[in-house]
């Protein structure tokens, strides 16, 4: 895992930040770069000028600095004055969609357990509340994240706590991060 993470400061993060600066452009604010590891390699899939899902439930929880602060020192180009700290911990993040997500899918299905979960964040995407129930109201429905020691106690405990949610077509994927471990 360090090697490979080795290798997307080296040949991704480093060369990304070395073009900004060789082109002149004062950029200020998240680049969210989409890897995938390619037989131990990273390989680029997109550059975001954003954070999106699952990205954000992911890192944010890990940031045990003050986040407004944060933004302040970016704002006020004095990022470099402020305390920015990390959790050890892993976190790992598995979206809930509705049946037939990306395209056309139902709306309105009943969303049960998660009231329940102790050991995962649940953050609420596409959901509303219909006669005091909360049901599905998008393709992406919930993200659940998780901490652990490793990446394998993270994902042991997201989909312990995806196991108590339900709602009617609820699908995710089953194959996430077992690339990096």
């Amino acid at each position: 895992m360090q090697a490979f993470l080795n290798k997307v400061e080296e040949l991704v993060v480093k060369p990304t930040i070395a073009g900004l600066q060789k082109d002149g452009i004062d950029y200020r604010g998240f680049i969210f770069i989409g890897l995938m590891n390619n037989h131990g390699n990273p390989s680029v899939v997109e550059y975001n000028v954003r954070m999106g899902d699952p990205e954000t439930e992911a890192v944010l929880p890990r940031i045990t600095s003050d986040l407004f602060d944060l933004f302040e020192g970016v704002a006020h180009q004095n990022l470099h004055e402020k305390s920015f700290s990390v959790t050890d911990k892993t976190a790992t993040t598995i979206m809930l969609v509705s049946g037939g997500y990306p395209e056309a899918y139902e709306k309105n299905k009943e969303i049960k357990g998660f009231e329940n979960i102790k050991e995962s964040i649940i953050f609420h995407a596409g959901t509303a509340t219909l006669d005091d129930k909360v049901v599905t109201n998008g393709g992406r429905v919930m993200a659940v994240t998780s901490f652990g020691d490793t990446i394998e106690e993270a994902l042991e405990k997201t989909y312990r706590s995806i196991d108590k949610i339900h709602f009617d077509q609820m699908n995710y994927r089953k194959d996430i991060g077992f690339d990096l471990v």
